[in-house]
């Protein structure tokens, strides 16, 4: 352990010390050294051996803090000054600050503070490998004890009402990098004592209530990590924007991590799912590549600690850390979660900064503090915003970017540029601007909803807004040249992980459920989900699983190239459709990797929602004209008269033409399952129109490594009329069933459900339909198989649900927003048959 001279531990009281060695505090002294240093000592002391690596470094006290407060006589100078504080009054509150800070930094340290410092600091420099001048114990001036190759460190502020499980005060005082000799640490400690009444600590205090000086100050001084030779980023335990438990969500830039804290860049995101983590396997659900424009690095010859220089093209191409990197990070974060929550004996998710040195390559843990938004949130209340009309999304959204909060807001748009500029914003008004930081803080809390240009998820003004409540959509690169001021703007960030900004207040609605109060039902009720990126909020809504998860949404929207495109890049006879997939595919140089890696993740995030309930994923159900609209699908695809009822489905899987297309899918699930360790998974076969064509798709996924059997289960969709009529023999082949309501009417009736003049016919009510679903379920059930639906039919029509539910259908697949509604209706007619014994056997 390091020495603690001068302040020597068996003769004066820990709560008396001027410093206090990270390794000598823990949790329980934040009191003493503030949320962000006992947090930083609790790591080292107790986490050390589970392997997270922390930084070591000490922090001055509180009780330091009081001293240099007491012997300057500032006390009653602050309490006059701030008699007259009005945080709601941008101007006072400019002026109040600037007071309380300027009579800060015109008070000297105290000597016996500034020696204890130096000395400290000097200790600092020896346990690094650098020698130092002086006796350290000397009462002589400052400037004259510095260590002989001065030890690069960040100086941070720590307040003890900081980290607080409901409170993170994050960013709220200043932090100084790169700081090297005793003159610069103390010029640093004695900023960041200032700092305490910056205008967005003061205002943030005054929000949650706390006495302005009740509230003291601890430094944290800690040996600096090279990220600026590396990289850096921020992770959280949780989802941040869902509050999903079960993932680490991470995100990486090139250089300090001031940039990705602060918002200054669009980051590299990813998702790690924790339970299948803890069993080995390497489920990294999602890998976003963010543009990171600019790395901030030392600023080495010249006059200040740091500087921004721009990152190259061919860096900016490339994640900034590798999968082993992220996955250990997860990992981290699962083992700091854990100890949290048994310390506080309460789940504790956590907000974790982390860095990677560039000279050793060795990551790093430099905060960690509980997470405040999603861990306060009620369990038992479930609240949704949605439009009240049909959303525009035909119509190009003024701008997209990240979407923070699940939520909808809207109003005027104010377009500011400079924090100076922040008095012209007015409450209510959607704030647009490049990029927000803690100093916008006074005008962020009064705002209908926030854009920014550059930003990720996890960036400090994505935390601030999601504290506050208000939607925020970051990194949106145009937000301030495509929106005007004076505008009516809707920002939605409650469809997804990207949101949009519309032109115009569009009608909305929130809705809000206890969940508590949902009954339980004897049928299954599962949901249909089709966006992965929309999968883990989805996850709250309380159901049994998956029914339908639609791989042509993820091959539409995150992949858009046609499998057989990427598999033939080379043969493309369009120059400018192979360009535009080579720009899509960068960093692929083997593009069919791109499609199965895109499908993977998409399949994956679908499954750890719901995991460990079942997904039912069903493979690709493009039809040839849909197919031909991906990129490049035109020079692969034949025309069609009727696509409906064409090529598509089980037929496309095994013919040679399509087969090695197929083999990507395969692939997808394959590594899903093996890889990631989703064993939750069951892949369902659509529009199968014979037991022979079911066999040969069987065979097909066998060689591809999906055997079915140990462990593994293949359904089959039922949607063809001969699924029916055969559902016997089907029964012999496949593990269960799920009706195709749509597909089954139209082919029953005999029509297009595309075709207009026909369209009036299409009834799932239909006596013939309901004949053909009543003899499916009778059938598959005395063959012992698991039968249910996924059509829509269940979701408009309650009388059909209570039919399916007389029947004594297993499942009923729902889409999203009908599941609550169907669950309550199906409860009723469970309770009502049950009274008249009328539910199938």
């Amino acid at each position: 352990m390091l020495g603690t001279a001068p302040t020597l531990m068996t003769e004066i009281a820990r709560d008396r010390a001027f410093i206090l060695w990270f390794d000598e505090v823990g949790i329980d002294d934040l009191p003493l050294v503030g949320g962000k240093n006992a947090s930083l000592g609790e790591m080292i002391g107790q986490l050390a051996s589970k392997g997270v690596n922390v930084p070591n470094g000490f922090a001055s006290t509180a009780a330091a803090y009081r001293y240099f407060i007491a012997q300057a006589g500032l006390e009653p100078k602050l309490q006059r000054i701030f008699a007259d504080l009005d945080v709601d009054n941008l101007q006072n509150l400019r002026q109040i600050g600037e007071q309380a800070r300027s009579l800060m930094l015109n008070a000297p340290f105290p000597q016996e503070l500034e020696l204890a410092i130096a000395n400290a600091y000097t200790q600092l420099c020896d346990r690094y490998g650098s020698g130092a001048d002086g006796d350290l114990l000397a009462p002589i001036h400052t400037d004259l004890v510095e260590c002989l190759h001065h030890t690069d460190v960040a100086v941070r502020s720590s307040a003890t009402a900081e980290d607080l499980p409901d409170a993170s005060f994050a960013g709220q005082q200043e932090t100084y990098l790169n700081v090297h000799g005793v003159k610069q640490v103390l010029e640093a400690c004695h900023k960041c004592f200032a700092s305490i009444f910056t205008d967005r600590a003061i205002s943030y205090r005054a929000t949650r209530g706390f006495d302005h000086l009740n509230v003291d100050l601890s430094v944290g001084v800690q040996k600096m990590v090279r990220s600026d030779l590396a990289a850096s980023g921020v992770m959280f335990s949780i989802d941040p924007e869902t509050g999903f438990r079960n993932a680490a969500s991470i995100c990486a830039a090139y250089g300090l991590g001031e940039n990705v804290v602060q918002g200054a860049v669009n980051p590299d995101e990813f998702l790690v799912f924790k339970p299948t983590l803890a069993d080995g396997f390497r489920p990294i659900l999602q890998k976003r590549l963010g543009s990171k424009a600019m790395k901030m690095v030392y600023d080495v010859g010249g006059s200040k600690l740091t500087k921004n220089v721009p990152v190259t093209e061919a860096d900016r191409a490339k994640f900034a850390i590798s999968d082993d990197e992220i996955l250990t990070l997860a990992r981290w974060a699962v083992i700091i979660e854990d100890h949290y929550s048994a310390v506080r004996g309460i789940y504790t998710p956590m907000d974790i900064e982390w860095a990677k040195d560039g000279e050793t390559g060795q990551l790093y843990i430099v905060q960690a503090r509980p997470e405040t938004v999603q861990s306060q949130k009620s369990a038992n209340i479930l609240r949704s915003y949605r439009f009240t009309s049909p959303h525009q999304s035909t119509i190009p959204a003024l701008t997209i970017g990240s979407a923070v909060g699940e939520r909808i807001g809207q109003g005027s748009a104010r377009v500011i540029f400079d924090v100076h500029q922040i008095a012209q914003f007015q409450p209510g008004e959607v704030l647009v601007t490049n990029k927000t930081d803690p100093d916008w803080e006074p005008i962020m809390k009064k705002a209908g909803a926030i854009v920014t240009n550059q930003g990720g998820r996890t960036c400090h003004a994505a935390i601030i807004a999601r504290e506050m409540g208000i939607p925020a959509l970051v990194g949106c690169s145009d937000a301030t040249t495509a929106i005007s001021t004076g505008q009516a703007v809707t920002v939605s960030c409650a469809e997804g992980d990207i949101g949009r900004v519309d032109d115009g207040l569009l009608p909305f609605e929130v809705i809000e459920t206890q969940l508590s109060q949902l009954p339980p039902t004897h049928t299954q009720i599962l949901m249909n989900v089709g966006n992965p990126d929309a999968a883990l909020g989805l996850a709250a809504i309380p159901c049994d699983g998956v029914g339908l998860a639609r791989l042509e949404f993820i091959i539409a929207n995150q992949i858009k190239v046609h499998p057989l495109a990427l598999l033939n890049f080379d043969l493309l006879a369009d120059a400018t459709v192979k360009r535009e997939i080579a720009k899509l595919t960068l960093g692929y140089p083997h593009k069919p990797d791109f499609f199965v890696d895109k499908l993977a993740h998409g399949i994956a995030t679908i499954a750890a929602a719901f995991y460990p309930r079942p997904a039912i994923v069903r493979m690709s159900d493009f039809k040839s004209n849909e197919y031909a609209n991906l990129l490049g699908g035109r020079q692969f695809e034949p025309h069609e008269e009727n696509p409906m009822i064409g090529w598509r489905g089980a037929s496309r899987y095994y013919d040679p033409t399509y087969r090695a297309a197929f083999a990507l899918e395969c692939q997808a699930l394959k590594r899903v399952r093996e890889e990631m360790g989703l064993m939750n998974i069951i892949p369902m076969i659509p529009f199968c129109r014979t037991p022979a064509e079911g066999r040969r798709v069987l065979a097909e996924m066998a060689a591809n490594g999906l055997v079915q059997g140990n462990g593994l289960e293949v359904y089959m969709m039922c949607e063809v009329p001969s699924n029916v009529i055969l559902a016997a023999e089907f029964s012999q082949i496949f593990d269960g069933f799920s009706i195709g309501s749509n597909d089954l009417t139209q082919l029953t009736l005999g029509l297009d459900r595309d075709s207009e003049l026909v369209s009036h016919i299409f009834d799932e009510r239909n006596e013939a339909v309901m004949a053909m679903v009543k003899m499916a379920i009778a059938t598959f059930r005395a063959n012992g198989k698991k039968i249910g639906i996924c059509g829509q039919a269940p979701s408009d029509y309650p009388e059909f649900a209570r039919f399916l539910v007389e029947q004594g259908i297993d499942s009923i697949s729902l889409n999203p927003d009908s599941v609550i509604k169907t669950r309550l209706e199906i409860a009723r007619v469970e309770a009502s048959l049950s009274e008249i014994g009328g539910r199938s056997a």
